[in-house]
């Protein structure tokens, strides 16, 4: 409806601000501007301060379940191209860069397509040998203390059910071996637990399937200037440096390709929730592992 109004002789005036849909031209510029205030703020937020991601695969266990949620603060490394969203090239090189701590949990573009996200954790810095010795990780000829623990027990979920069947498998565990029935029903898995404590004292669990598995002899890596060696937790679930980069594992990784550091955890789903049933977005959620720290 078009709206006029009087000026100080009675007559109309018909130069009334113009309406669309309901809404003043001048409404619509300043919805406008805001909406590009507010893209502004996201791009510059995920690009220089925290950006969200979500695990996917068991690589990380267990500190890292599938269906987490977690922070990745942007600037403890420094910028480049591949910290920006989408790898704008807005940034040449890269810019502020420091070189991350053994222990780090860290968010990288994978190797060799540099398409994907991975997260893994920091073993080998510069100048560094790294080599693998019957399931023991050694660091400069060292061996790297690891101490078995209770074992580390979880729920069968609908995602690592998701997950197993993308990897065509029927085994959400692994393998049946490692797979129990749960006293409370349904099934669970039961994986062999680890502490490993790197040199400076820095500890983390980790898990260690079986011996013999690729991975567990390895040669020795010499990791070069500007790069990292980067292992996953799982060690026998984990296609990380120790493997060439083919697509399927990440070799060495320049530091360059670093995203940021795992910050904290955010939220975490079993994988059981249906968009068309609200009430199970919530019972889905794994409420104790939201705020758990890196």
């Amino acid at each position: 409806m078009t709206t006029t109004s009087e000026n100080r002789n009675g007559f109309a005036n018909t130069d009334a601000e113009p309406q669309v849909g309901g809404k003043t031209s001048s409404e619509w510029r300043e919805y406008g501007v805001f909406l590009l205030k507010l893209a502004l703020f996201v791009f510059i937020l995920r690009s220089f301060i925290v950006s969200p991601f979500n695990i996917p695969s068991e690589s990380m266990q267990p500190r890292l379940l599938i269906g987490d949620y977690l922070l990745v603060a942007k600037w403890p490394y420094g910028y480049s191209r591949y910290s920006m969203p989408f790898s704008l090239p807005i940034i040449p090189g890269r810019i502020f860069a420091s070189q991350p701590e053994r222990g780090d949990v860290v968010v990288f573009k994978a190797p060799p397509t540099l398409r994907d996200d991975y997260i893994k954790r920091v073993i080998g810095l510069p100048g560094d040998v790294i080599q693998m010795r019957d399931g023991i990780l050694e660091i400069n000829g060292v061996a790297v203390k690891k101490e078995r623990i209770a074992d580390f027990v979880i729920p069968v979920t609908d995602n690592m059910k998701d997950a197993a069947a993308l990897e065509g498998t029927p085994f959400p565990c692994f393998k049946p071996a490692f797979e129990e029935r749960a006293k409370a029903g349904g099934t669970q898995c039961r994986y062999p637990r680890y502490v490993e404590t790197l040199p400076g004292g820095r500890s983390y669990e980790i898990l260690d399937l079986e011996d013999g598995l690729p991975g567990d002899d390895t040669e020795a890596f010499v990791v070069e200037e500007d790069q990292v060696f980067l292992m996953g937790d799982n060690r026998d679930r984990s296609a990380d440096s120790r493997f060439p980069a083919d697509g399927k594992a990440i070799g060495i990784v320049p530091q360059k390709y670093l995203v940021g550091k795992a910050l904290v955890s955010v939220f975490s789903t079993d994988g059981s929730a249906r968009w068309l049933l609200p009430w199970t977005w919530f019972s889905a959620a794994r409420w104790d592992r939201i705020g758990q720290g890196f």
